[in-house]
């Protein structure tokens, strides 16, 4: 079952004042951007935050799960999580401090 664009527009509205936010539509599901870094992942209207030891211990009683088939698992966030803005925003501001930039493609 693929996302909604609504779901996702919606989530990157909550997180806006987290960095600079943005989405990329992938095999029907969505990767969630901050400041040029995956963070998070949106699959069957599910949000999927990379796990991170300090966006662990923000989270505290963390779910984890894989958010499709063969992945490795991610912080799983409530959708009654979602409407707390302050809370949402911080915990994606605090997991892409921690990320590493993606790697520079190498030109052939």
């Amino acid at each position: 079952m693929a996302s909604h664009q609504s779901t996702v527009d919606y989530i990157l509205e909550q997180i806006r004042t987290a960095g600079k936010v943005s989405s990329r539509k992938m095999f029907g599901e969505y990767a969630l951007y901050c400041d040029a870094k995956i963070v998070a992942l949106v699959c069957d209207d599910q949000l999927f935050v990379k796990p991170t030891p300090a966006g662990k211990a923000f989270i505290g009683a963390v779910v984890e799960a894989p958010p499709y088939s063969g992945a490795k698992p991610h912080c799983l966030i409530s959708g009654e999580k979602w409407d707390d803005r302050e809370w949402l925003a911080e915990l994606i501001r605090i997991s892409a401090g921690e990320l590493p930039l993606p790697k520079q493609k190498s030109r052939k």
